[in-house]
């Protein structure tokens, strides 16, 4: 075995796009859209890991925390209510301290029918360099936080600020979640190798996701709008060939802003009326995977 080939870290098997058992959304769509709100909670003056700063300013980064606390004093509700208006429920990465420091945010967004996985406890607090107690913690103490908040039991994960470890992937299928955000290599759902239970990616997006959208390529609202649209066009278009998934990750304080809300939800309604999408939830699109396409997949791997 080469040294190349001893890098592979074997999470998933190489299967070309072109070359793939036909995926076949409910109701014949074409591309299954989930939209994905972060719903965080940042802390001013968070504890230092020595494998990465929490704030590029020092501490405590007052200007950070506040621009970000407009999620969950106003942007939310202004978001929320754009994508209700069109019929996209959330999908919502939660940082799951959020439960305890702004219950009402939790609570409208449980109320409008929006499912729950976890995003880790804070998004100032990385997982780089626990070990293995440190991160069963984390896990436990998000099921356990959720369900008690929402009555939910989360089935995903993505991790706090996108940090892991080797063994990150492995415990959450021992602690029975179901599919993992973590994976940016496709565009359709894959079966991920772990050591025990089963475990599928469901596509997130980093290429289309507000943060880089805005704070990485420094796109104006009508750019990250049109963006959206091509994202969404292109990928209906390779869905009647085989069904794909288009996810659209956001922040409210970047995208529930009163300059850029407009343009946003100008793409929610075109997709909602274009007829070709499945606007789901991810346990929806994992479910629906595991049922129809999981065994074939994961057999053929």
């Amino acid at each position: 075995m080469s040294e190349a080939q001893k890098a592979d870290p074997g999470l998933y098997d190489f299967v070309p796009y072109r070359n793939r058992s036909k995926i076949v959304w409910p109701g014949g769509k074409k591309v299954a859209i989930w939209v994905a709100p972060n719903l965080e909670y940042y802390e001013i003056d968070p504890p230092a890991n020595p494998h990465r700063k929490s704030w590029t300013k020092p501490h405590p980064d007052v200007v950070g925390y506040a621009h970000r606390d407009h999620s969950n004093r106003v942007s939310h509700w202004r978001m929320a209510d754009a994508m209700s208006k069109y019929g996209f429920p959330g999908s919502v990465s939660l940082s799951v301290a959020l439960c305890q420091h702004h219950p009402e945010v939790v609570k409208d967004a449980n109320e409008r029918g929006w499912e729950f996985f976890s995003h880790g406890i804070y998004n100032t607090r990385y997982t780089y360099g626990m070990d293995e107690a440190q991160e069963r913690a984390i896990i436990e103490d998000s099921i356990r936080t959720v369900r008690d908040a929402t009555g939910q039991t989360i089935r995903g994960w993505l991790a706090p600020a996108l940090t892991h470890t080797p063994r990150t992937l492995d415990l959450i299928a021992e602690y029975g979640l179901d599919y993992t955000c973590d994976l940016y290599h496709d565009d359709q759902p894959q079966p991920v190798k772990v050591q025990s239970g089963k475990l599928i990616s469901i596509p997130y997006s980093l290429e289309v996701n507000d943060h880089y959208g805005f704070f990485v390529y420094n796109m104006s609202p009508r750019e990250y709008a049109d963006t959206l649209i091509r994202q969404y066009e292109r990928l209906a278009e390779e869905g009647e060939t085989s069904g794909t998934v288009m996810c659209i990750p956001l922040h409210a304080y970047l995208i529930g802003q009163p300059h850029r809300i407009g343009p946003f939800a100008e793409v929610l309604r075109h997709i909602a009326e274009d007829g070709r999408a499945w606007i789901a939830r991810a346990g929806e699109i994992a479910d629906h995977y595991y049922d129809h396409h999981y065994a074939e997949a994961a057999h053929g791997a």
